[in-house]
């Protein structure tokens, strides 16, 4: 096959938008800025935490619920703080099981169409309302020491890549990335192994090792803890920005 010449063609005609934009578009960078600084001033002050991540849905009394109760129990008992998005399901699980046992609880709230309130196991100073996804998404990260991802939807699986993404290429110091619900997640994590790694090469193998997955409460602990074993003193937020 040769390459074909390069041969002049018309100029294309440039789409527009479809109505006029507002100037006071340009504005909405001093709302993100105050969000920036409502964030970093509150979780500055509160020390290390984990983050836990899980469906909206998951209903008190259901397993998955349960467990990430009993998750954030051992982890506050461990010295850490939970943060979680500060809605309904495992986010209230994991505020509930820091609340219960004296612990550190965030809620990083987010302003949806369907409006999400925050459960009512947030400490009350650590409850914090964002409009913009990505700048809470910099605060679930900047400040866990660890991610534990529960059985979730879409948004689930979106923070869950977005922070395998910045360990993979090193945009944040390597934290324990730990599956909840071996049945819910072996299914993804089989097809990451098989067709991302060995069918099409797009990944290295060692990343498979970022992602262990456990049934067990205390084993989250366990992992956690031993990765941390020779180098507590040095826990800090994970990147300057």
């Amino acid at each position: 096959m040769t390459d074909e010449p390069i041969t002049s063609s018309p100029k294309p005609v440039m789409k527009q938008w479809g109505r006029n934009l507002k100037g006071e578009n340009s504005w909405t960078m001093f709302k993100v800025i105050s969000e920036f600084v409502d964030g970093f001033e509150t979780l500055n002050m509160i020390g290390p935490c984990v983050s836990i991540f899980g469906s909206a849905r998951t209903k008190p009394g259901h397993p998955y619920y349960q467990k990430a109760v009993e998750i954030a129990r051992l982890l506050t008992k461990a010295g850490y703080g939970i943060i979680t998005g500060g809605g309904p399901g495992i986010m209230e699980a994991g505020n509930k099981g820091a609340a219960i046992s004296g612990g550190r609880s965030v809620g990083l709230n987010i302003n949806l169409p369907h409006e999400q309130s925050h459960n009512q196991f947030i400490d009350h100073d650590k409850n914090l309302n964002f409009r913009y996804f990505f700048v809470r998404k910099v605060m679930f990260v900047k400040y866990a020491q660890a991610f534990v991802i529960l059985p979730g939807g879409f948004g689930t699986l979106d923070e869950l890549f977005e922070v395998l993404t910045l360990v993979q290429t090193r945009k944040i110091t390597p934290v324990p990335i730990i599956l909840v619900g071996v049945q819910f997640w072996h299914g993804m994590r089989e097809w990451i192994r098989t067709v991302m790694l060995e069918q099409e090469g797009n990944i290295s193998p060692e990343d498979i090792n970022l992602l262990p997955m456990t049934d067990d409460p205390e084993e989250v602990v366990r992992i956690i803890n031993d990765f941390y074993e020779r180098k507590i003193s040095e826990l800090e937020p994970n990147y300057e920005l």
